[in-house]
């Protein structure tokens, strides 16, 4: 991808998703799960329907991928893999979003889209459609897809056209703040496969815009401008991480940025991008949530950090963190990609589904 993008070929996001082109599978139907290609609110997503008669009224999932906003599909084989799984064993209506993606299309589009399908799907005459209980609905979403589901969790309580309350939220190594992007995870697991600092970093400035100047700027941590530096204090790691995760890190606010990149590009500064930046005000009102951290991941420290501020906020939490891996293992569930750990994760994340949604 980087030499493609050197040489004029192609952006460097389009090169990177020649994986997914290699991953898609069809909307195949089985013996257990009806699936289908369709739109919510004119938003492509795959659809799973439970072909077993339900014991009354079905769960429901609303799934964001992850691909930092620039990658990935519903229809990619580790997606479906997923969204098969808690559609058969929840006997769950799943509802895999196929948002629109960066470079083409730059913040809010990615925000926009998985809100507009949540609010479509939430109405009481789509859920009564597909069969679902109105009081068992969640949001899940793993990476980038965890920031969507967060920021839709958060619009979702102060919309007043939404009458339909969410059973839980579940943040699978969630990116959840473009602010301080030098935490103790970012230094600690900046060349740890999987995903390395650096790609993070274009991700994240991609989100907002393909102009260089944003990314070599929060490369270097110095994006937020000075006026905004009051944020800090929701992404404050030396008293939202505990001791065993600063280590010997000292803790320093970021060098402040220039004002002409946040008022060009002021994304980075919207909850709805960073979800880390919510009041306290607002985190009250959120519904329970299961909460995925990973210690080789650069986005541990955004995941610990909002479980630290949603528990101060009183909402039922389950942080469950992973000492033993990285970014993206829930994707190793199935050949040739297949490890233990993954398994674990996902049987704990599927476990806990069952006795909470």
């Amino acid at each position: 991808s980087k030499v493609a993008e050197l040489l004029g070929l192609m952006h460097y996001m389009e090169g990177l998703r020649l994986i997914t082109v290699v991953e898609l599978v069809a909307p195949t139907s089985d013996e257990n799960i009806t699936v289908t290609d369709t739109e919510f609110n004119n938003v492509p997503i795959r659809l799973y329907l439970p072909r077993r008669a339900p014991d009354g009224l079905r769960r429901a999932m609303v799934y964001f991928h992850g691909g930092g906003w620039c990658l990935g599909d519903a229809g990619m084989h580790g997606y479906d893999h997923m969204s098969r799984r808690t559609s058969n064993e929840l006997n769950a209506v799943v509802v895999s979003v196929n948002y629109r993606l960066a470079p083409l299309h730059h913040f809010p589009a990615q925000f926009e889209d998985v809100y507009s399908v949540t609010k479509f799907f939430l109405q009481s005459k789509v859920l009564s459609q597909y069969g679902v209980d109105p009081l068992r609905v969640c949001v899940a979403g793993d990476s980038a897809g965890g920031n969507l589901a967060a920021a839709v969790v958060q619009q979702l309580v102060e919309d007043p056209e939404v009458k339909t309350k969410l059973k839980a939220q579940i943040l699978l190594y969630p990116a959840l703040q473009a602010l301080d992007l030098n935490l103790p995870s970012y230094q600690d697991n900046a060349n740890k496969p999987i995903l390395p600092r650096s790609l993070m970093v274009r991700f994240w400035s991609e989100y907002f815009t393909s102009d260089p100047v944003l990314k070599e700027a929060m490369a270097s941590n110095r994006h937020v401008p000075a006026e905004s530096g009051h944020l800090f204090q929701f992404v404050n790691w030396s008293r939202l991480l505990p001791v065993e995760m600063r280590k010997a890190h000292a803790y320093g606010s970021p060098s402040p940025g220039g004002a002409e990149l946040a008022q060009r590009y002021p994304g980075f500064l919207d909850p709805r991008a960073s979800p880390l930046l919510a009041s306290d005000a607002r985190l009250r009102r959120l519904p329970p949530a299961y909460i995925l951290t990973c210690e080789h991941d650069v986005l541990r420290d955004d995941g610990v950090m909002y479980a630290a501020r949603l528990r101060a906020a009183g909402v039922p939490l389950t942080h469950h963190h992973a000492k033993d891996a990285f970014h993206g293992a829930l994707m190793f569930v199935s050949w040739p990609l297949e490890l233990a750990v993954g398994h674990r994760l996902f049987n704990a994340y599927m476990d806990w589904l069952k006795e909470n949604l």
